[in-house]
């Protein structure tokens, strides 16, 4: 009570006698106010969103977060301030004085001496209530204010965070858009892959990628599938062995996963304790360890002889299924394991073939992951004229990849690829059940809200 009386003096010592002109406040965000090391009085302007409003007899206490950070900044202003449009969700703009916090749960706090109501809620309507830990399935009803929440707004500051850990671990090679536009004079589609594009490019640069949207009429309403989910593709000339590729991709996910533990350390904490309780023991685990190999031959033995009851017969030739994926990364002491060279009949013709009969295989790799299933997936491509010019003619195609062909004709050099499904890793590192639950806007079979 006595720090709220010398706090109220002070507010009021600025009204009670004329002030001299201040220079215009410098606007901050909430990141940038709690972490400012000058705390001497700047008169500094925060805008954002009211998380919770606690009037006393003399003083006003608000929390205010701009979605900078996950931690609100403390707002203390003269309880005239106080207003019924002060509410929870009401957007407001606040300028004062940033000065240090007398209490140990902050360590600055701004002084308020103008408080601007910018956009009222109505707070008895608005469906995300204070206080309130509203489940993932829950905020899933209201895609449009979900990331209000701290749940959403701290699983969307990973994935922007993410997003330049990726891009940083790529450079400096050359990032690759694919173009989605469809407006041509032929048949044109929504990409499903921008693989073929980056070969093309992989014949000109040694190292190329692309970020983007990806979409697939998956008719599925799965926690593991989107009809729109974004993708990351790396194309790599002058690779020879799957060896190489696995260590890429390897790298690209433990070095991408250490840089959003060190940047998001709150945010992700708050996905692990809240979300995901055990999630950080055994990210951990993942990272700590290398990364198992082991070949489709070993793995359908594996599944052969578990003693569990699969929905789906594991047999020599036929695809893994989400039941087996996540059997075989818990068999292998739920350390993320790659599953090497698939049957021939089973890929698509761009993977390189073994030459291995009379099992015919391809130089094709899978990266499970606990708690997923498939994670990465990629090959060696065929860069041998003939064998490749054998399959297309096999499938049909020969006609409409003819430019493909040129590829090999023309300078080709071995190089291998790989695709990773971005939702899927946000899912993994942070331990997030639902697929929904780690995109701004799902769409999915019979779902397109936003």
């Amino acid at each position: 009570m006595f720090g709220a009386r010398c706090l109220l003096r002070a507010l009021r010592s600025c009204t009670s006698a004329p002030c001299p002109r201040h220079k215009p406040s410098a606007r901050l965000s909430v990141r940038d106010a709690l972490g400012a090391r000058s705390t001497n009085g700047e008169r500094v302007k925060v805008q954002g969103w009211i998380r919770s409003v606690r009037s006393q007899k003399e003083v006003l206490f608000l929390h205010i977060n701009d979605g900078s950070s996950l931690e609100s900044l403390q707002v203390v202003a003269d309880s005239s301030f106080d207003s019924r449009e002060l509410a929870f969700g009401s957007s407001v703009e606040v300028q004062g004085q940033l000065v240090k916090s007398p209490s140990k749960k902050q360590n600055v706090e701004l002084k308020a001496e103008k408080i601007e109501i910018v956009g009222n809620c109505d707070a008895k309507a608005f469906p995300l209530k204070y206080k309130e830990r509203h489940p993932l399935e829950y905020l899933r009803q209201y895609p449009h204010l979900r990331c209000r929440t701290n749940a959403l707004g701290s699983i969307l500051r990973i994935r922007s965070e993410a997003t330049a850990a990726i891009h940083s671990f790529f450079k400096p090679s050359s990032k690759i858009k694919v173009p989605e536009e469809n407006f041509f004079n032929v048949p044109a589609f929504l990409t499903v892959s921008g693989q073929l594009h980056l070969e093309v490019m992989s014949g000109a640069f040694t190292q190329v990628f692309t970020f983007g949207p990806t979409f697939r009429a998956e008719n599925s309403q799965s926690r593991r599938h989107l009809a729109e989910f974004y993708m990351v593709e790396a194309e790599i000339s002058f690779v020879e062995s799957l060896q190489d590729l696995m260590q890429v991709m390897e790298g690209l996910f433990k070095t991408a996963t250490m840089m959003v533990l060190s940047n998001c350390t709150e945010d992700v904490e708050l996905c692990h304790k809240f979300i995901a309780p055990g999630q950080k023991d055994r990210l951990e685990h993942m990272l700590k360890n290398n990364f198992l190999i082991i070949s489709y031959t070993e793995a359908v033995e594996i599944l052969k002889k578990a003693s569990q009851n699969f929905t789906f017969t594991p047999e020599w030739g036929v695809d893994l299924h989400t039941e087996h994926e996540k059997y075989l990364v818990k068999h292998c002491g739920n350390i993320p394991v790659f599953v090497i060279n698939y049957p021939l009949a089973l890929k698509p013709f761009y993977m390189r073939d073994n030459e291995d009969g009379p099992q015919h295989t391809v130089a094709a790799v899978d990266l499970l992951v606990p708690g997923v299933g498939e994670l990465f997936g990629g090959s060696l491509r065929e860069e041998r004229y003939h064998f490749l010019e054998q399959r297309l003619a096999r499938s049909g195609l020969t006609e409409a990849y003819q430019w493909y062909l040129d590829l090999r004709r023309f300078g080709s050099v071995p190089h291998g690829g790989f695709g990773m499904g971005f939702e899927r890793y946000l899912q993994c590192i942070l331990g997030i059940d639902n697929i929904k639950d780690v995109i701004p806007f799902p769409r999915f079979t019979h779902s397109c809200v936003l």
